[in-house]
């Protein structure tokens, strides 16, 4: 997480907007960038696992794609928008034939 992109997310913060990560990668190095309470450039590897009960402090929006249940990246996402909520949106997800995985469709998560 570069210099530049800290001060993109504090300044996004201070200004009360949403700061919005493209791909559960992004959501976890920025998630990893503000580990300690305050957003600081990072570089290098991560162990930070998301799951339900994690209290997110970079992140306000996520746009990923539809993951394989089972999945950490599953875990994630349901860690950031609520259980039922991603099986709701799964259950729509099949019913109206959208594809998953990473050449598939889309959610952006608010």
């Amino acid at each position: 997480v570069s210099e530049e992109t800290v001060m993109a997310v504090c300044e996004t913060q201070q200004q009360r907007g949403r700061v919005v990560a493209v791909g559960t990668t992004a959501v976890r190095s920025l998630e990893t960038s503000a580990r300690s309470g305050v957003t600081e450039s990072y570089r290098g590897a991560t162990n930070l696992y998301i799951r339900p009960g994690y209290s997110f402090r970079a992140v306000d929006a996520m746009l990923t794609n539809f993951h394989m249940p089972r999945t950490t990246l599953m875990v994630l996402v349901s860690a950031f928008a609520g259980h039922d909520l991603i099986q709701q949106a799964y259950k729509e997800a099949m019913e109206n034939g959208y594809r998953f995985l990473s050449y598939g469709d889309a959610m952006l998560i608010l």
